[in-house]
């Protein structure tokens, strides 16, 4: 596995991992680990995954921002807060909009700007040890890095607004309740969980996930006679590909299909 300043990322048998690996930090991220996120994110999404796993490292998925450097910069807070953003925003677009699947396994508590990393998968496993605590009002701050929009999406626009306005920690089985989450799973089943749902997307149809995501992403927002056209276009083209030749011929083979993306 690639490791650059507590960030670790690896692509193998079609999956991509980037694990935040600063456990004595609580995964915070700053000014470097902020960058070297960046750079894992490009080099995974250049390798093309068939499916994308993203956790943390210890007990703590990612507290959120590196309180200290915020300190420490003293009245250049704004333009430390921009140098993170600039290149750290860009990327979070292209990882979650990215056609492959993303899993998001939080090993823990998230708070600031791991909110927005924990929520922003297609799929959010939790351990039981999981808090949520947005943080940002407590300190005089707003979000950054999707928080209030992945949060927003998840649970409703009025609680989501409520939870960054509190800041209270939010448990895992609340979480669970209210949609922040899709699953909860023992702090020591985690790992294995998240790899079996990894590993089953990237054996998946990935251009028809990709169509799925593309029409759910926007589907919000969209007039219904224009979210019908782009149905039947993206059907029209993947009515006439190999995976689907294949996984109509196992569907009667009674078999397992074998999908190749093409």
């Amino acid at each position: 596995m690639n490791t650059e300043e507590g960030i670790g990322w690896e692509v193998a048998d079609d999956i991509a991992r980037i694990v935040l690996k600063r456990p004595e930090r609580a995964n915070a991220i700053g000014l470097k680990s902020s960058r070297a996120l960046v750079h894992a994110i490009e080099d995974v999404l250049q390798r093309k995954p068939r499916a994308i796993l993203l956790t943390g490292e210890g007990r703590v998925f990612c507290a959120g921002g590196d309180i200290e450097e915020f300190v420490a910069a003293g009245e250049g807070l704004p333009d430390l807060v921009d140098d993170i953003l600039e290149p750290l925003h860009p990327a979070l677009l292209r990882l979650s909009t990215n056609p492959a699947p993303l899993v998001v396994a939080v090993n823990g508590p998230a708070g600031g700007a791991g909110v927005g990393l924990a929520l922003c998968g297609d799929f959010v496993l939790a351990a039981e040890s999981m808090k949520l605590r947005t943080g940002y009002a407590a300190i005089g701050l707003s979000p950054d890095a999707g928080a209030s929009y992945f949060l927003s999406r998840r649970v409703g626009p009025v609680r989501a607004q409520q939870l960054l306005m509190l800041s209270d920690a939010v448990d895992s089985q609340r979480c669970l309740a209210w949609g922040a989450v899709d699953a909860v799973h023992a702090d020591a089943e985690l790992a294995a969980a998240s790899e079996a749902l990894v590993a089953r997307l990237a054996q998946g149809a990935n251009a028809s996930f990709a169509g799925i995501k593309a029409l759910c992403a926007g589907a919000p927002g969209r007039p219904f006679e224009e979210h019908l056209a782009m149905e039947r276009k993206l059907l029209r083209e993947r009515a006439g590909s190999a995976d689907a030749r294949e996984g109509v011929a196992a569907f009667m083979a009674k078999r397992a299909p074998r999908f190749t993306g093409r």
